[in-house]
């Protein structure tokens, strides 16, 4: 077939972006770092959007929106955020062009310069604190709960499609609290919400842990995340929430009045996640046939594809299938029925395995005869023959077991690939065959800086359901309370 996907054991990098444009997911654009998403990569989005943004909305969350230029000020305000960002920022100096003197083109014009500079936002703290002042005077305006679903800017130099281009999509919650221990709540609440859809719809398994101070987001007290495992054992950072104290409160004077009558300001929490899910998607389940879609984010759950021969054929074979059809979508499920008269059934067999689609439901004149459908399920590759009548129920229990194959291979693949190593000659040799590695750190910045530089390892997260287990760091033999989780990542 001419959209033949390339070995991942072969070359995974390769695979990656092989399996990105075949499946027309994406593709790259005429501006340098940026991407096309293409239809069939956007109705993933836009699955991955519709449950998230009903799990935000279950818990109080609304949405907004806020602008797209910061003035370059704001992000000074906080010393921290703008040394973690600075060097990612897309700068706006101008808002006009002009003819050049020499006829030859569009060239800046100079005397519409701005008076301040904007930032294309890499992210929203700044924008969003500067608002909050004008919407928080007292404890009755809080806690103030909100998300956008928005695009930004963060001028990478080198680029992946969906893991990291310099303009991407995603949402990013900022909420405010009367007291720490609500914003420490939200923090909380939010990062089990991302873990739970990527189990329940993402059918990946995640690990839920808070980062290292080298780590945390810039500006940050606490960044708590979701850490995943990829088939060639790296790691991908799927979600992070963050309890920002009150240090965008104080950057921006956000003050309450609160029930004693005194001033206070306000504690916050931010929280994201983007497009880089569809890469983990791609990368978690994956083969070298093509996608492998977890039904519940599947665009298209079940295909048919008629076998036949001459229009007539054709005809009655469709007249049966749009029955089928109407049938599995009573039950709520998505179906595309294929009746193209000019490819051959093998070809969109392929076509759609290359998609990822959960099931696919292909009748020949045989099949028609005995009342029948055969079904292949994508997760892997079976076949079943099941009487017509029974189409609806059969496909939703199916759909249902492979949602949970899914997910139970990719825990089966992490488990097989996390390891317990006290040793750093041990861990320096093996890191290089990737997998998540539980090892005691003394919890300096010093030993996690050295360990990043000799080995390209670094702590993805110290998890909340490790046990407490005292014991040496692998490095320097100081005291450590607990493992922490080493891996390479994207």
């Amino acid at each position: 077939m001419a959209k033949e996907v390339t070995n991942k054991e072969e070359n995974y990098s390769l695979w990656y972006n092989n399996l990105v444009m075949k499946a027309d997911l994406a593709e790259n654009s005429a501006v340098r770092g940026c991407m096309v998403i293409k239809p069939y990569g956007y109705a993933i989005w836009e699955k991955m959007q519709a449950a998230l943004d009903k799990m935000f909305k279950d818990t109080g969350h609304v949405n907004a929106y806020f602008p797209l230029f910061i003035p370059k000020s704001f992000l000074s305000k906080e010393a921290e955020h703008v040394e973690g960002f600075a060097k990612e920022c897309a700068v706006v100096t101008h808002h006009r062009l002009m003819n050049s003197p020499d006829g030859k083109g569009l060239v800046v014009d100079p005397a519409a310069k701005l008076e301040e500079e904007l930032v294309i936002r890499p992210t929203s703290e700044t924008i969003i604190w500067n608002t909050y002042k004008n919407w928080i005077t007292s404890y009755r305006d809080l806690p103030l709960l909100c998300n956008q679903w928005a695009n930004v800017v963060r001028w990478e130099m080198r680029t992946r499609l969906f893991l990291r281009t310099a303009e991407f999509l995603w949402q990013e919650g900022h909420t405010a609290h009367a007291t720490e221990q609500e914003a420490i709540e939200e923090t909380e609440r939010m990062v089990n919400i991302y873990a739970r859809f990527a189990r329940e719809f993402m059918a990946m398994p995640v690990i839920v842990g808070s980062k290292t101070a080298t780590e945390r987001f810039a500006g940050a007290i606490d960044t708590l995340c979701i850490e995943a495992m990829m088939q060639d054992g790296k790691a991908l950072q799927s979600g992070t929430s963050h309890f920002l104290g009150q240090n965008f409160a104080k950057a921006f004077d956000v003050q309450f009045t609160g029930k004693d009558g005194k001033l206070d300001y306000v504690w916050a929490t931010s929280w994201g996640v983007s497009t880089r899910l569809i890469g983990a998607l791609i990368m978690a389940h994956s083969d070298n046939n093509g996608l492998v879609l977890p039904p519940k984010l599947a665009p298209i759950q079940v295909v048919l594809v008629p076998i036949f021969k001459g229009e007539e054929e054709l005809n009655t074979m469709r007249e049966q299938l749009l029955k089928v059809k109407a049938e599995l979508e009573a039950a709520g499920i998505s179906v595309k029925l294929d009746d193209r008269d000019n490819l051959r059934s093998g070809y969109k067999f392929a076509e759609w395995e290359l998609k990822g689609v959960p099931v696919r439901i292909a009748i020949g004149p045989r099949d028609m005869q005995n009342g029948a459908l055969e079904i292949a399920r994508r997760d892997t590759l079976e076949k079943q023959v099941i009487p017509m009548a029974d189409a609806a129920a059969y496909v939703t229990d199916l759909l249902q077991s492979i949602q949970e194959n899914i997910y139970n291979k990719a825990l089966a693949f992490r488990e097989k690939n996390t390891f317990v190593v006290d040793n750093y000659e041990e861990f320096k040799t093996r890191i290089e065959d990737g997998g998540f590695f539980l090892c005691h750190w003394d919890g300096t910045a010093e030993t996690e800086e050295k360990i990043k530089e000799e080995t390209k390892a670094t702590i993805r997260c110290i998890p909340f359901d490790m046990p407490s287990e005292p014991g040496k760091c692998m490095l320097t033999g100081q005291p450590s309370a607990h493992r922490v989780v080493f891996a390479r990542a994207y």
